[in-house]
Protein backbone atom coordinates (compact mmCIF):
# COMPACT_ATOMS: atom_id res chain seq x y z
CA UNK A 1 0.00 0.00 0.00
CA UNK A 2 3.04 2.18 0.93
CA UNK A 3 3.84 1.90 -2.86
CA UNK A 4 1.13 2.59 -4.36
CA UNK A 5 0.96 5.94 -2.46
CA UNK A 6 4.73 6.64 -2.84
CA UNK A 7 4.11 6.52 -6.74
CA UNK A 8 0.93 8.80 -6.47
CA UNK A 9 3.21 11.54 -4.81
CA UNK A 10 5.58 11.15 -7.64
CA UNK A 11 2.75 11.40 -10.34
CA UNK A 12 1.02 14.27 -8.64
CA UNK A 13 4.17 16.29 -8.17
CA UNK A 14 5.35 15.46 -11.13
CA UNK A 15 1.87 16.85 -12.81
CA UNK A 16 2.78 19.80 -10.64
CA UNK A 17 6.21 20.35 -12.50
CA UNK A 18 4.69 20.04 -15.88
CA UNK A 19 2.07 22.52 -15.45
CA UNK A 20 4.38 25.13 -14.01
CA UNK A 21 6.85 24.65 -16.57
CA UNK A 22 3.69 25.07 -19.22
CA UNK A 23 2.45 27.67 -17.29
CA UNK A 24 5.28 29.79 -17.75
CA UNK A 25 6.52 28.77 -21.13
CA UNK A 26 6.53 31.36 -23.77
CA UNK A 27 5.62 28.77 -26.74
CA UNK A 28 1.87 28.56 -26.07
CA UNK A 29 1.49 30.28 -29.95
CA UNK A 30 3.77 30.55 -32.97
CA UNK A 31 4.28 31.56 -36.44
CA UNK A 32 7.10 32.61 -38.79
CA UNK A 33 7.97 34.77 -40.73
CA UNK A 34 9.98 33.38 -43.88
CA UNK A 35 11.04 35.01 -46.82
CA UNK A 36 12.84 32.29 -47.95
CA UNK A 37 13.67 28.65 -46.26
CA UNK A 38 17.35 29.55 -45.21
CA UNK A 39 16.44 33.05 -43.32
CA UNK A 40 13.27 31.60 -41.63
CA UNK A 41 12.05 33.71 -38.14
CA UNK A 42 9.97 32.24 -35.75
CA UNK A 43 8.10 34.03 -33.53
CA UNK A 44 6.92 32.40 -29.81
CA UNK A 45 3.99 34.12 -27.97
CA UNK A 46 2.94 32.77 -24.38
CA UNK A 47 0.22 33.52 -22.00
CA UNK A 48 1.92 36.40 -20.08
CA UNK A 49 2.61 38.66 -24.04
CA UNK A 50 -0.98 39.62 -24.43
CA UNK A 51 -2.91 41.31 -22.56
CA UNK A 52 -6.75 39.97 -24.53
CA UNK A 53 -9.86 38.82 -22.52
CA UNK A 54 -9.66 35.16 -23.65
CA UNK A 55 -5.79 34.96 -22.04
CA UNK A 56 -6.43 36.71 -19.33
CA UNK A 57 -8.97 33.87 -18.59
CA UNK A 58 -6.72 31.30 -19.83
CA UNK A 59 -4.01 32.99 -17.47
CA UNK A 60 -6.25 33.26 -14.31
CA UNK A 61 -7.30 29.60 -14.79
CA UNK A 62 -3.84 28.15 -15.18
CA UNK A 63 -2.67 30.26 -11.70
CA UNK A 64 -5.73 28.79 -10.19
CA UNK A 65 -4.23 24.81 -11.53
CA UNK A 66 -0.92 25.81 -10.25
CA UNK A 67 -2.37 26.46 -6.75
CA UNK A 68 -4.66 23.89 -6.81
CA UNK A 69 -1.85 21.76 -7.10
CA UNK A 70 0.63 22.86 -5.20
CA UNK A 71 -1.94 22.62 -2.08
CA UNK A 72 -3.05 18.89 -3.63
CA UNK A 73 1.19 18.03 -2.85
CA UNK A 74 1.01 19.25 0.06
CA UNK A 75 -2.43 17.54 1.62
CA UNK A 76 -0.93 14.17 -0.59
CA UNK A 77 2.20 14.60 1.70
CA UNK A 78 0.51 14.78 4.70
CA UNK A 79 -1.91 12.15 4.00
CA UNK A 80 0.50 9.00 3.41
CA UNK A 81 0.66 6.49 5.61
CA UNK A 82 4.01 6.54 6.06
CA UNK A 83 4.15 9.63 7.35
CA UNK A 84 4.25 10.58 11.14
CA UNK A 85 2.53 14.24 10.85
CA UNK A 86 -1.27 13.97 10.32
CA UNK A 87 -3.21 12.28 13.10
CA UNK A 88 -4.79 9.02 13.18
CA UNK A 89 -5.38 6.32 9.92
CA UNK A 90 -9.02 7.82 9.73
CA UNK A 91 -7.82 11.56 9.41
CA UNK A 92 -5.03 10.66 7.06
CA UNK A 93 -7.37 8.74 4.37
CA UNK A 94 -9.47 11.76 4.88
CA UNK A 95 -6.76 14.01 4.12
CA UNK A 96 -5.84 11.99 0.67
CA UNK A 97 -9.24 11.57 -0.50
CA UNK A 98 -9.07 15.85 -0.24
CA UNK A 99 -6.13 15.72 -2.02
CA UNK A 100 -7.25 13.76 -4.54
CA UNK A 101 -10.36 16.36 -4.99
CA UNK A 102 -7.40 18.88 -5.15
CA UNK A 103 -5.43 17.38 -7.99
CA UNK A 104 -8.66 16.46 -9.95
CA UNK A 105 -9.85 20.07 -9.74
CA UNK A 106 -6.35 21.42 -10.63
CA UNK A 107 -6.44 19.24 -13.77
CA UNK A 108 -9.56 20.15 -15.24
CA UNK A 109 -9.02 24.05 -14.62
CA UNK A 110 -5.31 23.41 -16.01
CA UNK A 111 -7.35 21.47 -19.10
CA UNK A 112 -10.02 24.56 -19.50
CA UNK A 113 -7.29 27.36 -19.71
CA UNK A 114 -5.43 24.90 -22.58
CA UNK A 115 -8.62 24.07 -24.39
CA UNK A 116 -10.06 27.74 -24.15
CA UNK A 117 -6.79 28.94 -25.79
CA UNK A 118 -6.56 26.29 -28.35
CA UNK A 119 -10.17 27.04 -29.76
CA UNK A 120 -9.25 30.78 -29.77
CA UNK A 121 -5.81 29.96 -32.10
CA UNK A 122 -8.04 27.72 -34.13
CA UNK A 123 -10.95 29.60 -34.87
CA UNK A 124 -8.70 32.67 -35.25
CA UNK A 125 -6.20 30.49 -37.87
CA UNK A 126 -8.94 29.19 -40.02
CA UNK A 127 -10.80 32.43 -39.84
CA UNK A 128 -10.61 34.04 -43.48
CA UNK A 129 -11.67 37.40 -42.24
CA UNK A 130 -8.79 37.59 -39.54
CA UNK A 131 -6.14 40.00 -40.82
CA UNK A 132 -3.73 39.87 -38.24
CA UNK A 133 -0.34 37.65 -38.70
CA UNK A 134 -1.92 33.82 -38.34
CA UNK A 135 -0.02 32.06 -35.36
CA UNK A 136 -0.64 28.03 -35.10
CA UNK A 137 -0.03 25.57 -32.12
CA UNK A 138 3.51 25.61 -30.59
CA UNK A 139 4.60 22.30 -30.24
CA UNK A 140 6.20 22.42 -26.70
CA UNK A 141 5.45 18.76 -24.26
CA UNK A 142 2.87 19.65 -22.10
CA UNK A 143 0.57 22.70 -23.63
CA UNK A 144 0.74 21.38 -26.94
CA UNK A 145 -0.32 17.82 -25.58
CA UNK A 146 -2.38 18.83 -23.10
CA UNK A 147 -4.41 20.74 -26.44
CA UNK A 148 -4.63 18.87 -28.60
CA UNK A 149 -6.02 15.72 -26.62
CA UNK A 150 -8.87 18.09 -25.19
CA UNK A 151 -9.58 20.21 -28.69
CA UNK A 152 -9.02 16.56 -30.94
CA UNK A 153 -9.96 14.10 -29.03
CA UNK A 154 -6.54 12.15 -28.54
CA UNK A 155 -4.58 12.84 -31.59
CA UNK A 156 -0.95 13.58 -30.29
CA UNK A 157 0.28 16.12 -33.41
CA UNK A 158 -1.48 18.70 -35.01
CA UNK A 159 0.50 17.98 -38.51
CA UNK A 160 -1.99 15.11 -38.39
CA UNK A 161 -5.02 16.87 -38.51
CA UNK A 162 -6.81 17.75 -41.13
CA UNK A 163 -8.38 21.37 -42.27
CA UNK A 164 -12.08 22.05 -43.03
CA UNK A 165 -12.93 22.17 -46.05
CA UNK A 166 -12.76 25.95 -46.58
CA UNK A 167 -9.19 26.51 -45.87
CA UNK A 168 -7.05 27.34 -48.65
CA UNK A 169 -3.57 25.59 -48.34
CA UNK A 170 -1.76 28.08 -50.87
CA UNK A 171 -3.55 31.24 -48.90
CA UNK A 172 -0.88 31.11 -46.47
CA UNK A 173 2.47 30.38 -48.14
Amino acid sequence: MSWAQISALVFGVGGFGALVAATTSNEWKVTTRASSVITATWVYQGLWMNCAGYIQACRGLMIAAVSLGFFGSIFALFGMKCTKVGGSDKMKAKIACLAGIVFILSGLCSMTGCSLYANKITTEFFDPLYVEQKMGYAYNGATSAMSSRTKYGGEGNFKTTNPSKQFDKNAYV
